[in-house]
């Protein structure tokens, strides 16, 4: 049986994100944030990012100003490969089911990470679409945002321009420089017009690959976890290595593995793979511009 109706689909496709409640049971929220906590008070001993993914980078990253009295952990890279909970709700919860019902029958998984914005966290995303990052052959690819939080106007929720999944792919370069981010005079007009997506814990987000979206820092003293999962039609191939490498990838979590590839035209520079932790850091490069 479809878990989304007729009218969830069609919302989908012509905003390009919606929210859905019920993606994952009680037991399984209670896990993930389980294993988040565990998380943030290891991160409380830690002065620099650690830990070791798979290409040596760090999986989990810090935000500048962490300390043990204010934890600020960020990021957690690939954290399907570290904890049961988070693997098993990636590869078969209803959340999957949510996003076969938009791509299916068969789809793959890419990669995965946790963006936490601690209270007092001074991080924003800026302005960006996620298909420039990790481009495939075509772009039936949806990015699911499992709130372990409740998401509110205060603590930094995501902000969305609907309808944009449809329109241009935009330039994450700048003079040379791969910032991750959208020209900012046309990310001042995407805020000007930008959507939030406000829901409480348990609710995922699922978002077109070519949505454009952001998100403020956290004013609050409430916590925004998401745990983010990146899925794709089984003929979907990448076009560039993962920024976020796992071993699982590729993985197909429903239906079949066909070995066919089916493309679309566009156009668009390749990305540059992130050096450090994550792609905070290249956000936070600057441009003349």
């Amino acid at each position: 049986m479809p878990a989304l109706t007729e009218a969830q689909k069609e919302f989908f496709w012509t905003h390009g994100y919606l929210m859905a409640p019920d993606a994952v049971t009680p037991a399984e929220l209670a896990a993930l944030r389980h294993d988040f906590n565990d998380w943030v008070e290891e991160s409380r001993g830690k002065t620099q990012n650690y830990g070791v993914m798979i290409d040596g980078r760090p999986r989990f990253d810090l935000e500048p100003g962490h300390s043990a009295s204010q934890p600020a952990l960020r990021r957690i890279n690939s954290p399907v490969e570290v904890s049961q909970a988070f693997h098993d709700v990636m590869a078969d919860s209803r959340m999957t089911d949510y996003v076969a019902d938009l791509i299916g029958p068969n789809v793959k998984f890419h990669h995965s990470k946790v963006n936490s914005k601690l209270p007092g966290a001074a991080t924003k995303v800026k302005w960006h679409q996620d298909f420039p990052f990790t481009p495939h052959s075509n772009d039936d690819l949806v990015t699911a945002l499992l709130l372990l939080d409740d998401m509110t106007e205060e603590n930094g929720a995501l902000e969305v321009l609907a309808g944009s999944h449809r329109g241009d792919l935009h330039s994450l370069w700048h003079n040379g420089v791969f910032t991750g981010s959208i020209e900012e005079r046309v990310a001042d007009d995407m805020q000007r017009r930008a959507a939030l997506c406000l829901g409480s814990a348990g609710s995922v987000c699922l978002m077109h690959t070519r949505l454009a979206h952001g998100s403020k820092p956290n004013l609050s003293k409430l916590s925004r976890t998401l745990f983010i999962c990146v899925y794709s039609a089984e003929d979907a191939v990448p076009l560039v290595p993962n920024p976020v490498p796992s071993a699982l990838e590729g993985l197909v979590v429903r239906g079949a593995r066909t070995g066919r590839v089916r493309s679309k035209d566009f156009a668009l520079q390749l990305p540059q793979k992130p050096a450090q932790a994550s792609f905070f850091a290249q956000q936070a490069a600057t441009y003349d511009g």
